[in-house]
């Protein structure tokens, strides 16, 4: 997508700070079900549309973060905030929390040598690489390449691909995806109690492996690409990470969560350095899969260089508050986050102006539209919840979650107090459904509340769909779960209510193939917004309860974030109110 020649605009710097809402009465005890069920029912089909015809208006230029677009956006964001009588909730009295977003260009290189022979291998067609520090220039020299199998540490299954060896300052060597470990009962199928079988999981995301090389010290990473293995060929590697990127600009204090120098290597390339080193790549990598593997020093180093040009992207966070009315629980909170940002304009696109604007209707201004109506529903109610609620509506999430990433290292609440957030990324726009389905399904007691409001909608909670597309780790809701927090993040279900066979897969399949990314996600004038009230209703009442329960929710044996809400020490279940 072509970079946007406003990068440089100034933004608005927040407006003045609305009154302060005053403190609601302590509840004596959790507000009645009538009560939250009559507030539920203050979510409207006609304002959600408003606000997605607004949000998704040429008018607003797609919301691209650093442009015009994100100016109108925020503008109206805090209009309403304030119409609904939410407190801002950044500490200087702004509802606006500032992201820093640069767009980097990398220009690496990299030599390896082996035997005494250096190799030097091609950008992009060998390898990717880049840096995640704003630095003119970031080098190895001479770092020591070492492989580390899957790259990979899960004390809940018991793995650790780098048994306790110092790594610091050295390059690491990986292979993507975790471990495929066959079923013992069904040798030809993976093991569903391992790394989660077939579907993968955190540990196996390339996001995972840099962080733990970061964590580690590691000076470098570097991942051989698989296409059978990755889902998708090198050359998706190339253009994603050969060409310029978003990222965050760290300041004092903050720490890149990824190596100095972070890349892909293609399988070949990884074959030849092996090779040269004296090693049998496929021998290693069959060795991987075991326990007992300990990292293996190739008997080679890189030095390698990634010279960066950048524009700064000053950026938003739009946070807004409900004070919680316990004065024992209101510093721990419910967050519900959507982003507000989409991919602005694209002026080399034929046709008219309107044609080359991505308006992201469905994605995600409706999901900016479900938060709107939710702290509208919270309002209504006749005492506020026991816990704050915060509504964060993010910048950069299409650029890598970068909003949610900066607040996760920047929290108005810490860790240790968020009970839940609950992300809304694009509603049902097709009318009423049986089921809802829950991304991420099995990893938090969470679930049972969502089980629990959508069975008295006379719904189901499915799993799902098509699990194998990682939609949990690609939305704002990642950033959340690795600050140890139980997250809901839910689709639309796929039974829709007096519809014939196969309309979901003419309607949500549809938007997916023809309409998802494009300058086509506009409001249509057949949309069915009764589905989309089903389901914000539904996520407030879930939220609602979460404030109010004593009971927190939990991860559950086996997810791969509960060791971080351990290290967290997320709020332990309290007595409830009498």
């Amino acid at each position: 997508m072509k970079k946007m020649s406003s990068l440089a605009l100034a933004l608005l710097s927040g407006t003045a700070a609305a009154a302060a809402v005053p403190a609601a009465p302590v509840p004596a005890a959790a507000p009645a079900s009538a009560s939250a069920s009559a507030a539920a029912h203050k979510i409207d089909g006609g304002h959600l549309l408003r606000h997605i015809k607004a949000l998704a208006s040429d008018e607003f230029e797609g919301r691209a973060p650093a442009t015009r677009g994100e100016a109108i956006t925020i503008t109206y964001l805090q209009d309403e905030l304030k119409k609904l009588g939410l407190a801002p909730a950044n500490p200087d009295g702004s509802y606006l929390q500032k992201v820093p977003l640069v767009y980097v260009q990398p220009s690496p290189t990299l030599v390896y040598s082996a035997a005494g022979k250096p190799v030097p291998l091609n950008f992009p067609a060998d390898y990717v690489a880049w840096t995640p520090r704003v630095e003119r220039k970031v080098a190895l020299a001479n770092s020591e390449l070492v492989f580390v199998g899957y790259g990979v540490q899960a004390p809940e299954y018991k793995w650790d691909d780098y048994k306790g060896m110092d790594l610091r300052g050295k390059t690491l060597v990986m292979l993507i995806n975790d471990p495929p470990l066959p079923d013992p009962k069904r040798p030809s199928r993976l093991d569903p109690a391992q790394f989660g079988g077939a579907v993968t999981s955190y540990y196996g995301r390339w996001s995972n492996k840099f962080e733990t090389a970061a964590r580690l010290g590691a000076a470098g990473a570097l991942i051989v690409h698989e296409t059978r293995q990755a889902g998708y060929p090198y050359d998706v590697v190339r253009n994603s990470w050969g060409r310029g990127s978003y990222g965050l600009k760290y300041t004092k204090g903050d720490h890149p969560s990824y190596p100095g120098v972070a890349g892909w290597l293609q399988l070949e390339r990884a074959r030849e350095l092996f090779r040269a080193a004296g090693q049998d790549f496929d021998a290693l990598k069959k060795a991987a899969l075991s326990r007992e593997f300990k990292p293996v020093p190739l008997g080679a180093t890189v030095t390698a260089s990634v010279a960066n040009a950048w524009n700064e992207m000053p950026s938003h966070n739009v946070v807004a508050k409900i004070d919680g009315a316990d004065p024992k629980l209101k510093d721990e909170v419910v967050i519900y986050s959507a982003h507000w940002d989409h991919f602005g304009i694209d002026e080399s696109l034929p046709g008219p102006r309107t044609r080359q604007i991505f308006h992201g209707a469905q994605d995600n201004a409706s999901g900016v539209a479900a938060l709107l109506e939710i702290a509208r529903a919270y309002k209504a109610l006749p005492q506020a919840p026991r816990r704050s609620v915060l509504f964060l509506l993010t910048t950069g999430e299409e650029r890598g979650l970068l909003g949610a990433q900066y607040y996760a290292r920047h929290p108005l609440f810490p860790a240790a107090k968020t009970v839940l957030n609950i992300n809304v990324d694009g509603l049902n726009l097709w009318g009423k459904t049986r089921d809802i389905e829950l991304t991420g399904h099995g990893k938090s007691t969470a679930d049972e509340l969502v089980a629990a409001v959508a069975k008295l909608q006379g719904r189901v909670v499915r799993p799902e769909g098509n699990p194998e597309m990682g939609a949990f780790y690609r939305s704002d809701q990642l950033e959340f779960a690795k600050m140890g927090v139980p997250v809901v993040y839910t689709h639309g279900g796929r039974e829709f209510i007096g519809k014939p066979p196969g309309y979901a897969a003419g309607t949500l399949d549809a938007y997916t193939a023809h309409d998802y990314h494009k300058v086509t996600d506009v409001v249509h004038p057949n949309w069915d917004l009764s589905g989309a009230v089903q389901d914000v209703e539904l996520l407030f009442q879930v939220g609602l309860r979460a404030a109010q329960d004593a009971a927190t929710p939990q991860w559950k044996p086996g997810a791969e974030f509960r060791a971080a809400r351990d290290a967290a020490a997320l709020p332990a279940p309290i007595p409830a109110a009498k």
